[in-house]
């Protein structure tokens, strides 16, 4: 009878604890998020992971921080490093990602009201017009940067993107430079590299703009951070709209290229959003 008891004991325990590892099962699962793969933007998210107590980085670690420069990680948060356009792809796969503004709102996720935090409109992030060293005086590009700078350009920002998007212009003019000969310019093309969105949808206003000296402007619109770039450098097109300075340097450092910046139009702030997670509670 006591041998009985003692089995019966010993089925409860292990029963019991079969039960408890059931349990636990989840919350050994490591949480993931995503980020971009890309140098600078990378680092901009894992400063906005930090800004939020959510890791905390080496010191010193700034704008070419990657996840090899985390000091700590309370949660054993799992980082998958993903192209930036891909991220919203892949949102619905991890329990988290930080996602640029521009592919947020391409795929219909809105920066101030769906991220779960959100990065602050810093203008060293501010999103640039670009050209190859070189042509930043030529008189067509100063008329696309006068255009670009202009209050109708940044009344469009503010109506449309509600935040997500900011102008970053101090002074916005009446979109014409006065040292450029417009008559001169009647009858020719520029030409632009730019992601979708909002960079060629703001584009679309400039053309307005331009179009009332008979200066015509074609947009080509790129979906990845390269041949923006390398099309520019190759004299194809004049001039790009879709990246910030921190990543134009690292890009000329990495690809041996020679673009410039020419005018600084607007900030897109990242945002952390949730997939498999709705909110925070897990990362706390």
């Amino acid at each position: 009878m006591k041998k009985v008891i003692t089995t019966i004991l010993s089925l409860v325990l292990i029963f019991t604890f079969a039960i408890g590892l059931t349990g636990c099962g989840g919350s050994d699962e490591a949480i993931q998020i995503a980020v971009p793969n890309d140098t600078t933007n990378e680092a901009r998210a894992l400063l906005l992971l930090q800004d939020n107590g959510i890791i905390t980085l080496k010191d010193g670690a700034g704008i070419t921080a990657t996840i090899q420069d985390i000091a700590d990680n309370p949660k054993n948060i799992e980082f998958k490093e993903v192209e930036a356009a891909q991220l919203p792809n892949v949102l619905q796969d991890v329990d988290y990602a930080v996602i640029n503004s521009n592919y947020a709102i391409s795929a219909e996720l809105n920066p101030v009201e769906d991220s779960l935090a959100i990065e602050g409109s810093s203008s060293a992030y501010g999103n640039i017009l670009a050209v190859k060293e070189g042509n930043e005086n030529e008189p067509k590009i100063k008329a696309l940067v006068a255009a670009l700078q202009s209050k109708k350009v940044a009344d469009f920002i503010d109506a449309t993107y509600g935040g997500a998007v900011v102008s970053t212009v101090d002074n916005p003019g009446d979109g014409f430079d006065p040292d450029v000969d417009y008559a001169a310019l009647k009858g020719t093309e520029i030409t632009v590299a730019a992601s979708p969105t909002p960079h060629a949808e703001i584009l679309a206003v400039a053309k307005e703009i331009l179009a009332e000296k008979d200066i015509t402007l074609t947009v080509k619109e790129y979906t990845d951070y390269v041949q923006p770039n390398n099309v520019v450098e190759s004299g194809e097109i004049d001039a790009n709209y879709f990246q910030h300075v921190p990543y134009l340097d690292d890009f000329n450092a990495q690809n041996g290229t020679h673009i410039v910046s020419v005018a600084t139009i607007h900030v897109e702030p990242l945002g952390l959003y949730g997939g498999k997670q709705t909110t925070l509670d897990a990362l706390k």
